[in-house]
């Protein structure tokens, strides 16, 4: 069957033993967003969205309470936000969003992710010409009248709303708007009633490159590593699907 579909299968079993990654980010997300706005999800809706997230890969509750007590507490450390831009192996456009309390070694590390998989690591801002930022939420579909939706959102910048199958394959819609439109779109689903399972910026890429499957691998190598990096929040990439 081929190193690539072997390549595959790793990493399936790799996304299963996501979780705990998955905590790890939401709970340094609702740290930066209980620094940066409060501990009252109520009047703090970048707070209020950590939740919802968390809710979403079924965090314990126990591990949110403790993020936004300690997030109160004076010893924890404060994060910066730093976006890193380069290419993968076979032209492949890789953006990485980390948050860290050491520049330093935050750096060192993308760096020498990029250097070991035979990539090369850019300046800030050479990728925006392929990534734009959008607001994605994502709910139960259920049976509800979408195009009839679509009408009612688009007074709030509804650009594109679609329904796909998530991991366990079930129907999942996909709502996507501008960056500066999220919180304007999060108050209108919640004033329709609609519970989100997800609500983040993203980066979408407008143009992609396409590659073999085993090209694919090469690439895969550097993501893989990078998502592995507990200062990485997120990793993007424009390789076609």
């Amino acid at each position: 069957m081929g190193r690539a579909f072997e390549f595959r299968k790793e990493r399936k079993f790799k996304r299963w033993a996501k979780m705990a990654v998955q905590f790890t980010r939401l709970g340094k997300e609702i740290v930066m967003a209980v620094k940066s706005g409060g501990g009252d999800p109520n009047t703090n809706s970048r707070l209020r969205t950590a939740i919802q997230n968390s809710k979403a890969v079924n965090m314990p509750k126990d591990r949110v309470e403790a993020a936004i007590k300690r997030a109160t507490s004076r010893d924890e450390k404060d994060y910066e936000e730093i976006v890193y831009e380069g290419y993968a192996q076979h032209g492949v456009a890789i953006l990485v969003e980390t948050a860290t309390d050491n520049l330093n070694r935050t750096v060192a590390n993308v760096r020498s992710y990029f250097t070991k998989y035979g990539g090369t690591l850019g300046k800030t801002g050479s990728l925006d010409f392929i990534f734009t930022r959008k607001s994605v939420f994502t709910f139960d579909p259920g049976d509800r009248d979408l195009e009839e939706l679509e009408f009612e959102l688009i007074d709030a910048g509804l650009e594109d709303l679609f329904v796909e199958a998530d991991e366990e394959g079930n129907d999942i819609a996909v709502l996507h708007t501008a960056f500066e439109d999220f919180g304007k779109m999060q108050k209108m689903l919640e004033e329709l009633g609609i519970e989100t399972k997800s609500a983040k910026l993203e980066r979408v890429a407008q143009s992609t490159t396409s590659v073999t499957e085993e090209q694919a691998v090469d690439v895969f190598k550097i993501i893989d590593r990078l998502e592995e990096d507990d200062d990485v929040q997120a990793v993007y990439h424009n390789m076609a699907e």
